[in-house]
């Protein structure tokens, strides 16, 4: 008898380990933070910056088990604010995110669009990278210097293309490059691209004098030899670009880019938890630091409410720029 009840109570034991669903899953991760369904939004055409950091960041996050399967679309338009108003309009929606960063802070500006940054949940800051000045293989200018001679004596001419709209990081950077070698900013050429993809079509084609792009947009063809790069913004050279600093070569500019993830706002305390232990996640993985050592991008992650008050930051600096340069 004693054996039978002994017997009945391991079988019982066995059925509720069974039954009742483990806390932690074969692979550690708790099966609560995983977010079924979960999808990001491209505020811009396949191919730009956000883009390339939604794509590399979705698949970081599968390939390292934190989370099922992603799937990322593109809504483009008005400098990435058509997302925004996608993103601000999905109200309580844990399942969707978006990738961004400093050119939707100006183009709300440039726009002047009803919804803001600020009606969004933020999430985390991923990744911060220099812009590189490049043209096409087929471009007369060979240094930095003899495309700042040409772009001085007719800035008309010398067309310069960014895959940002006005008020972006792509705009920004050659108008502040432009008042430090003594170009009134409006006298600038500027032609916008729907993303760093475009551009980089435009300048292979010769359509513009120079362009302005993140790295990780332009790295492929520059290795290839499609692309020449004659100087990068930042504060220091990047790996892999052989091209000197902008302040190297005399013009007094630093200058770089960032990207991160925001979401609808209205979500619950668990949902915020969830996106945001995510994404944290993913910083510590094989695969996103592979990443970032291989599209040339600075680690610069904050999540949540620091993230937050980062946004309100650059809202006012970006805010500050444009109207220190008449455009705003």
């Amino acid at each position: 008898m004693k054996n039978a009840k002994a017997w009945l109570a391991a079988a019982a034991a066995v059925l509720l380990a069974l039954l009742v669903p483990p806390l932690v899953s074969a692979g550690g991760e708790e099966t609560g933070t995983r977010i079924r369904g979960l999808r990001v939004l491209v505020p811009n055409a396949p191919g730009g910056g956000y883009d390339i950091t939604a794509r590399t960041a979705a698949k970081a996050i599968e390939d390292a088990g934190l989370n099922g399967d992603i799937e990322v679309f593109n809504l483009p338009g008005a400098g990435g604010t058509v997302g925004l108003g996608r993103i601000v309009g999905e109200r309580g929606n844990g399942r969707l995110v978006m990738s961004m960063g400093l050119g939707v802070v100006g183009s709300v500006y440039t726009n002047k669009t009803p919804s803001t940054l600020a009606d969004t949940t933020p999430i985390a800051r991923l990744t911060e990278e220099s812009d590189v000045i490049a043209v096409g293989k087929n471009s007369p200018y060979r240094t930095i210097g003899q495309l700042i001679e040409a772009w001085k004596a007719d800035p008309g001419k010398v067309p310069v293309g960014g895959g940002s709209s006005p008020g972006g990081p792509d705009h920004l950077a050659p108008m502040l490059m432009a008042r430090a070698v003594g170009i009134a900013p409006r006298k600038v050429n500027y032609v916008p691209y729907d993303g760093g993809g475009e551009l980089t079509a435009a300048m292979l084609g010769g359509k513009v004098g120079f362009g302005v792009s993140g790295i990780g947009e332009t790295r492929d063809q520059i290795a290839a030899g499609e692309l020449r790069p004659l100087a990068v913004t930042g504060g220091e050279r990047a790996p892999g670009i052989n091209a000197p600093t902008l302040k190297e070569s005399g013009v007094d500019v630093d200058f770089t880019n960032w990207r991160g993830i925001v979401a609808p706002p209205g979500l619950t305390d668990n949902s915020k938890r969830k996106l945001i232990t995510l994404f944290t996640r993913l910083q510590q993985t094989a695969q996103w630091q592979e990443a970032l050592r291989r599209n040339g991008w600075t680690p610069a992650f904050q999540p949540g409410t620091e993230f937050g008050a980062f946004l309100e930051s650059e809202n006012a600096r970006v805010a500050s720029v444009l109207k220190e340069l008449g455009l705003a």
